[in-house]
């Protein structure tokens, strides 16, 4: 049943079991099981949310409108813990699509977008990154999570990430940003029901995802196939969502399965092995661009329809 200590059965050299059941500490425990399941099968975080015009001034109005809700975002990552064989080293190894959708219809995917500055239609491009990885981090029984904070019945802490790329050096593409610096900040909060702390810190490794819901924001420039240059148009976007755990990929709901089974079904699985990670930006380099094949602006101008 969820929660309970999984059997003593052989594993394969890449199961965290093993390395999980080292940790004494309760943030360590509960860190460690939102990076995926200590039985070491895939777990899914589902994301839903919208995402804002934060415009300095307001000073687009009135094409577009600081606070304005652009679209919705709807989407998951797959994610499952991974040790590197004969070592106390763990990874998350995760992919994650997000689909944009209505603004006004969450279970409409919006193929393309009509840039309200210019005035072109541009495809729609979902976060689709593959893969997202952490790690290698060492795994002892001095482990620890992040700070714990009791709210009400519910055990909270947060993770806060300053985020900085200088695509122009690594990537040699400027996607229009300010020195050619991507500039974001990602911030999330977690929440666990005390019961569900309970069950899963004891002894052993817990079977199954632990129930955890998370509230996610990030502010970051303009998106790239939005083809709105930041140092040209002030301003950024602003995403909130919240996301909670499923035991696994079948527990999505059938529409959001079904758009991936039919144009993105790489994303039905987490990653087997380590690997180099994407973000959204470099996610867009290596697919639009072809890995520098063609340019940002060179895209922007062969893909806008007036």
């Amino acid at each position: 049943m969820p929660g309970a200590a999984a059997d003593d059965r052989p594993v394969n050299p890449t199961h965290p079991g093993p390395v999980y059941a080292t940790v004494t500490d309760k943030s360590g425990k509960l860190s460690l099981q939102t990076f995926g399941r200590p039985d070491g099968k895939d777990m899914v975080f589902r994301i839903s949310g919208s995402v804002y015009a934060n415009i300095e001034g307001n000073s687009l109005d009135p094409a577009m409108r600081h606070g304005q809700k652009i679209f919705n975002i709807e989407g998951y990552n797959i994610r499952r813990l991974y040790r590197v064989p004969d070592t106390n080293q763990l990874y998350q190894l995760s992919r994650e699509i997000v689909f944009y959708t209505d603004p006004a219809d969450p279970q409409r995917i919006v193929r393309e977008w009509k840039n309200p500055i210019d005035g072109k239609t541009y495809p729609v491009i979902p976060i689709n990154n593959d893969t997202v990885n952490f790690g290698p981090f060492p795994i002892t029984s001095s482990f620890t999570g992040p700070p714990l904070q009791q709210l009400h019945d519910e055990t909270v802490w947060t993770s806060d990430i300053p985020v900085r790329a200088n695509f122009g050096t690594t990537l040699g593409e400027q996607f229009g940003l300010t020195g050619g610096v991507y500039a974001a900040q990602e911030m999330f909060d977690f929440s666990v029901d005390d019961r569900e702390v309970a069950a899963r810190t004891g002894y052993g490794v817990p079977v199954g995802a632990m129930k955890t819901k998370i509230s996610w924001a990030r502010t970051s420039p303009w998106t790239p196939f939005m083809c709105l240059p930041e140092t040209d148009v002030r301003g950024q976007l602003t995403y909130h969502a919240r996301s909670w755990s499923l035991d696994s990929y079948a527990e999505i709901e059938p529409w959001l399965r079904a758009e991936v089974e039919a144009n993105h079904p790489l994303y039905k699985a987490a990653p087997s092995a380590p690997g180099p990670s994407e973000n959204s930006w470099t996610s867009f380099y290596n697919k639009q661009l072809g890995k520098g094949a063609t340019t940002w602006a060179g895209w922007c101008a062969a893909n806008g329809r007036p």
